[in-house]
């Protein structure tokens, strides 16, 4: 019910080091705040990403769900040639979000690492930042290469949309 009374080997005096797991440096609260402070900073990061990341997957969904309203539309007339030629974009475009989203989640698991790494380096007093920069170069990269494809998904709608305006004046839309 009640924790019993800290025995007088377990106390630890103002200023002292607290026990430790074997290998781990002692730290302070004072020398610990600083560490938490670096590991935490990428989270901002991450919220970024996560916002991004909910950008291409709704972006994703309506291309889906616009290529499975088309399919219900597809019948055997005139029209047909034109449906299907926009099914194939838009299949293009979804694989292209997909890939967007693969890329951007990638970047997302490794900013995760990152912040595990730098709490790990502080804590265990690795000196070599190696593994450090070569995380974050990496998550940059995956970054870049998602909102590259993601670019390239909005370069190929505003081209579709181009060609369905141009049906329409065509066609006395």
């Amino acid at each position: 019910m009640f924790a019993a009374a800290p025995h007088a080997d377990d106390v630890v005096a103002p200023g002292a080091l607290a026990p430790t797991i074997p290998g781990m440096l002692a730290l302070s609260l004072s020398d610990l705040l600083p560490v938490l402070q670096t590991a935490i900073g990428p989270v901002i990061l991450i919220s970024g990403i996560g916002l991004l990341l909910l950008s291409m997957t709704n972006r994703y969904g309506r291309i889906i769900d616009r290529s499975r309203d088309l399919l219900r539309q597809l019948e055997p007339d005139a029209d047909r040639r034109r449906v299907m030629t926009e099914i194939e974009v838009l299949f293009r475009r979804a694989r292209i979000v997909r890939w967007s989203i693969l890329c951007t989640t990638l970047s997302l698991l490794l900013v995760a690492l990152l912040m595990i790494t730098l709490f790990l380096s502080a804590m265990l007093q690795w000196q070599d930042a190696t593994p450090l920069a070569e995380l974050f170069l990496a998550a940059m990269l995956a970054l870049i290469a998602g909102l590259v494809l993601f670019l390239k998904d909005l370069q190929i709608s505003l081209a579709a949309l181009r060609l369905e305006v141009e049906h329409a004046r065509r066609n006395g839309g």
